[in-house]
């Protein structure tokens, strides 16, 4: 008899135990309800609407409240990052920060001057001449002396382009055209600031650097043609190994000291391409 009522009650035990389930429901919604009171709303409703569209989820719910909406979307964004932000249109965003520029100049001005300096783009004069940068290009050899005139070239090509920029009618600047020309310099100048970064820290590897010296020395000779061939043999190279290689396989082989950065092909051909 008590060894039926033993099977008896190993049986049919788990029918007296509460269903778990009815527990982590309220408890995983008080968790929540906790979350959204101990966060605070950070974003406007702009910022809010953005985030949702740029992860392609509704801007808001059947009777869903602007906070609300604000805590769908952290929740999204803790759930799944913004994996694909390395993929935006850089073109894009330069164009909308040209606006945006356009915009807050406007708005500080006042008169027919201010309104069409609006439309100027920022100098960062230093005063270097193409004298300095020919004389300068006589001396180079030294460490020292090839970053600066790599850096003053580029900063003297920058300016002489905003130069050239500015000096457009007001209408020239306002139109479609000329915004995708301030664009591209805004674009151009974003783009070169990691190298110019380098030059002045002087971290830049030394093969690179010797390359951007004989491109410059070109151009200020005006053989563009030659600048031109050393660009792509910095871009390219001459090494048959394939894209990345910075160390042989398993079987050591012949010209193996041959395999550094300007004997291989870097990131730089697709801009050839």
């Amino acid at each position: 008899m008590t060894k039926q009522r033993e099977e008896y009650l190993s049986r049919y035990k788990k029918d007296e135990v509460e269903d778990p389930a009815a527990e982590v429901g309220p408890s995983r919604k008080r968790l929540e309800s906790t979350d959204q009171d101990a966060t605070e709303v950070t974003y406007s409703r702009q910022e809010v609407i953005r985030g949702l569209r740029e992860r392609g989820e509704p801007i808001r719910l059947f009777g869903e409240t602007n906070s609300e909406a604000f805590y769908r979307l952290r929740r999204i964004e803790m759930l799944a990052p913004e994996v694909n932000k390395g993929l935006r249109n850089d073109f894009k965003d330069a164009m909308d920060k040209v606006d945006q520029q356009y915009l807050e100049e406007m708005v500080k001005g006042h008169g027919e001057d201010e309104n069409t300096k609006a439309y100027d783009i920022k100098l960062h004069e230093d005063g270097t001449t193409m004298e300095e940068l020919l004389e300068l290009s006589q001396q180079v050899g030294t460490e020292e002396n090839d970053n600066k005139l790599v850096t003053k070239f580029i900063r003297f090509l920058q300016t002489r382009w905003a130069e050239d920029l500015n000096s457009r009618q007001t209408d020239e600047k306002r139109n479609m055209k000329g915004k995708l020309q301030t664009a591209t310099y805004s674009q151009t100048s974003a783009y070169l600031e990691p190298l110019v970064r380098k030059l002045k820290r002087k971290t830049l590897p030394p093969d690179l650097l010797d390359s951007l010296v004989q491109i410059v020395k070109f151009m200020l000779e005006r053989e563009y043609v030659k600048a031109n061939d050393e660009y792509l043999q910095m871009a390219i190279g001459n090494a048959p190994w394939p894209i990345g290689v910075t160390m042989v396989g398993i079987h050591a082989r012949t010209g193996r000291e041959k395999i550094y950065s300007k004997n291989v092909a870097r990131i730089l051909l697709k801009l050839v391409l």
